[in-house]
């Protein structure tokens, strides 16, 4: 598995003067597939008179096209020499402008080759060649650039700078084979005249590891998406689909859930006091330490919390207090790095409300060009799929000199700012950032709709920022001592502002300035004679509170000294934001894929979108249970993270292709040939059990989906065949209280001897309780009474201790004492001549519920 530069312009595994196993970039033959093209995957050789014979260099290299290729583009006399080919009209039109004469840009309108609708389209028995077939409405765009290449001296293909740009330019070079020129690979990160001409300069050969790498993706897509949705069709539902990255993405949001049903919240308190200095200054300090004992963010927690939190506010209302020590130390916060794809969704989201789709469309728009009045069509930002926060020296010199010239000499650091790149970002590319500052996003108001605007004026104040001075902030942090209770007050002053001015405060940085009063130690303070602000509980985890102004906040004025109560909250669930970020973090999907994995599971109706947060619907948990179940590694957060390594490892050439396909396809055929083997026992595990009986034979009766959503249906099938629509109010409903055996929250259901609570992480955990009429039982005094049901679905009410107590009654009895005996409980019972009446099953009284009082 060579790497060698010779071998970067060759597919793997290609031996010198043979045509390469996957460098195939030429139309389709009758069965699908590409034909042979040489080593170095010059598709298209130079006709004798046009190029220059090749050396024994040129044929191991293959870098006469690109040569050729640029030499005439030099010599352009004209008349029509050079064709440009682009996957995007918008980006068409703007390159036309930059180029004039003697070029001609046209659009493939993307992918003009891809793996059949129909059929697998990968011959797994021949190393995973893929089947190519031309892309279904394409063949207009594509006859006439094949028009056009038989007039052109040369030919440029201009993708994007990625991997599907690269797969792309591979089968273009495939279908243009026939024209007989030279053909030439052209890269740019931004569609500036410039940045064009400096391509066109340095043309290059396709890279064979960047197009292996896009296949090998490509092929192991299909594989699982082709495997496996059948599978989930037999077993869940006909027209589902499984994908190999966005089922990834549907485990952890599904997992999220879980954690989330499971959480025990845990109660704990905070105190905090208004103080007042001899100069009438107030401030605000919590309580952070209780004699020897430091409260961990200022948090009692344990036993009888409730009593001591009172009993320490007591303490402290009635103890004098004073300044033990202020500390006063300068801090320094650093912009971040300029937008990266994953960054720039993120804080879009965040900040705008856009979705990864909706942000990405418009970053497409900004990148490929938009109509800027006389000037015509520029691009406006650099190439927005990008996992490199790197930027450009010459982008740095630009940002560095408008700084100086617009905010000052003190906004410029002493040095350039260099951020570090993950492992295994595209070097190569660059951060997001506007292809030229000095386009500030007011000039360029009058020319973008709303979204874009708002869009660029991010990135462009992102980047901007990354390389101005720090924002410089005084910290201060007063200890008071109260008796043996210490209190802390923590506050800063803005001193610089710094990239601040540009960017503002991010939304996970501290708030700008909270101010503390000046005092020297030994100050003596009061308790304040009224509350600064208003009650504002504190999440879970949070450090000490820094004082407002006086009227701050919302609701009643509260005492000065505030013990308050809070409860730990569980997880949030993700949103678009947080789950992009968790997808980098774990290495799952590249920029180019995070808009589209978010995409797919919410059109999937695997997740719904919930007040901005992703929610798992009852089919997507259904879906992600059984995946999670068959195939336990593809599914895996780690082995597809691995799996991504591995595909970069491709692109650089250190792996090939065949091989890493070959070791993912061995273990994935045994699973799936295993669940295929045992389908009906992953059926049941994705079906949900009810506690529902069936009216025809009496099982319960099982949560299954159809295309019109989910419904019940009996488990007898085929012996039985009722099914009716699914009534939520039958369905497990929360109640109050955590299990006595897990923790997890409690739910009502209903039981074929009634309603009754169980554990809502029902299978796994099997704890269980009655739902009792709080009366106790009247025969053995220890148990209560509860609801229960016959097995012919008649209900009685019985002891819980059943079947050491076997109390029993038809009537439902009433918390209401029997006026005659003192019995503390009457049944009611419907008569025909008095209706409901009330009966004493001790001394058979009776009454009417308006005698009684009930």
């Amino acid at each position: 598995m060579a790497n060698s530069r010779t071998d970067r312009r060759a597919a793997p595994g290609a031996k010198t003067g043979t045509p390469a196993r996957t460098g195939k970039p030429a139309g389709p033959t009758r069965t699908g597939k590409p034909a042979a093209s040489a080593r170095t995957a010059k598709p298209a050789a130079a006709p004798a008179k046009r190029a220059p014979a090749k050396t024994a260099k040129t044929a191991r290299t293959g870098k006469a096209p690109a040569r050729a290729a640029a030499k005439t583009a030099a010599a352009t006399d004209g008349r029509l020499r050079s064709l440009v080919i682009v996957e995007s009209p918008t980006k068409s039109r703007t390159l036309t402008k930059f180029l004039g004469r003697g070029f001609s840009v046209l659009a493939s309108n993307g992918h003009i080759m891809d793996l059949p609708k129909s059929e697998l389209g990968v011959d797994v028995e021949n190393d995973f060649e893929p089947q190519y077939v031309p892309i279904q409405g394409k063949t207009n765009a594509l006859a006439k650039i094949k028009a056009a290449a038989k007039t052109a001296d040369r030919i440029f293909l201009a993708p994007d700078p990625d991997r599907e740009g690269e797969a792309i330019a591979w089968h273009l070079a495939g279908a243009l084979k026939s024209a007989k020129r030279p053909i030439a690979r052209l890269t740019f990160n931004e569609i500036t005249e410039r940045a064009v001409k400096q391509a066109l300069e340095r043309p290059r050969d396709l890279d064979m590891n960047l197009v292996n790498a896009q296949q090998a993706r490509r092929v192991l897509d299909r594989l699982v998406g082709y495997k496996v949705s059948p599978f989930v069709w037999r077993t869940v539902r006909y027209g589902l689909s499984a994908g190999r990255v966005q089922s990834v993405a549907l485990r952890l949001i599904c997992e999220r859930e879980d954690q989330i049903r499971t959480f025990v919240s845990e109660e704990y308190w905070t105190i905090e006091v208004d103080y007042e200095t001899p100069s009438r200054e107030r401030f605000t300090a919590r309580l952070v330490r209780v004699g020897e004992t430091d409260l961990e963010n200022g948090q009692l927690r344990g036993d009888d919390v409730e009593r001591r939190a009172r009993d320490l506010a007591a303490e402290l209302r009635g103890a004098p207090a004073r300044i033990v020590s202020v500390e006063t130390t300068p801090r320094s916060v650093h912009p971040r790095a300029p937008f990266i794809t994953s960054t720039l969704q993120q804080t879009a989201f965040n900040r705008l409300g856009y979705t990864a789709k909706r942000t990405m469309a418009l970053a497409q728009q900004l990148y490929e060009g938009v109509r800027l009045g006389a000037e015509g069509s520029l691009g406006l930002i650099t190439y927005m799929r990008t996992d490199a926060p790197r930027l450009a020296g010459e982008a740095i010199a630009e940002i560095r000199g408008w700084l100086a010239a617009h905010l000052g000499a003190d906004y410029v650091p002493e040095s350039p700012r260099q951020y570090k790149s993950k492992k295994g970002a595209q070097e190569a590319h660059e951060a997001i950032r506007p292809s030229s500052i000095e386009r500030t996003p007011e000039s360029l108001r009058p020319y973008l709709t709303d979204e874009q605007f708002k869009l660029y004026d991010l990135i462009w104040k992102r980047a901007v920022a990354s390389q101005t001075a720090s924002a410089e902030y005084l910290q201060t942090t007063l200890e008071v001592e109260s008796g043996r209770l210490g209190l802390r007050a923590s506050g800063r002053v803005l001193k610089f502002p710094g990239f601040q001015r540009l960017y503002g405060i991010d939304e996970d940085d501290e708030a700008g300035e909270s101010r503390l009063p000046e005092v020297a130690p030994e100050t003596a303070l009061t308790v304040a004679k009224e509350a600064l602000r208003a009650a504002r509980p504190a999440p879970a985890g949070e450090g000490a509170t820094p004082a407002g102004a006086a009227g701050e906040g919302d609701g009643a004025p509260l005492e000065p000294v505030r013990p308050e109560q809070h409860f730990t909250q569980p997880p949030p669930r993700y949103t678009e934001a947080s789950l992009v970020r968790t997808l980098e973090e774990e290495n799952i999907g590249r920029p180019s894929t995070y808009a589209t994995i978010v995409t797919t599971i919410t059109g999937r109706d695997y997740v719904n979108r919930d007040k901005g947060r992703l929610a798992p619907t009852d089919l997507g948990e259904a879906v992600n249970r059984l995946l999670v179940s068959t195939f336990p590694d593809v599914f895996e957060v780690a082995f597809t993270a691995r799996m991504e390594e591995e595909l970069d490892e491709i692109e650089e050439g250190k792996q090939e292709w065949h091989r890493v396909v070959h070791d993912f396809w061995a273990p994935f055929s045994r699973d799936l040939e295993k669940a295929e083997q045992s389908s009906q026992k992953h059926r049941k595990k994705v079906e949900e059990t009810t506690d529902i009986p069936c009216p025809n034979c009496g099982k319960m009766l099982v949560k299954k989906f159809g295309r019109r959503g989910p419904f019940l249906a009996c488990p007898g099938y085929p012996e039985c065949k009722y099914t009716r629509p699914v009534d939520d109010a039958e369905l497990p409903t929360p109640v109050e209280g955590t299990c006595d055996l897990c923790g997890a929250p409690l739910v009502s259901r209903n039981g074929p001897f009634g309603r009754f609570i169980s554990c809502s992480r029902r299978p796994d955990c099997k704890f269980t309780k009655p739902i009792t009429l709080g009366i106790a039982c009247p025969d053995c005094g220890k148990g209560e009474i509860a609801e229960r049901r016959t097995r012919r679905g008649k209900t009685f009410y019985g002891c819980t201790r059943y079947p050491e107590c076997t109390f029993a009654a038809w009537d439902k009895p009433r918390m209401v004492p029997c006026p005659n005996c003192g019995a503390p409980f009457l049944v009611e019972k419907e008569t025909k001549k008095s209706g409901l009446v009330l009966r004493c099953l001790k001394c058979k009284s009776q009454f009417s519920p308006e005698t009684v009082g009930a």
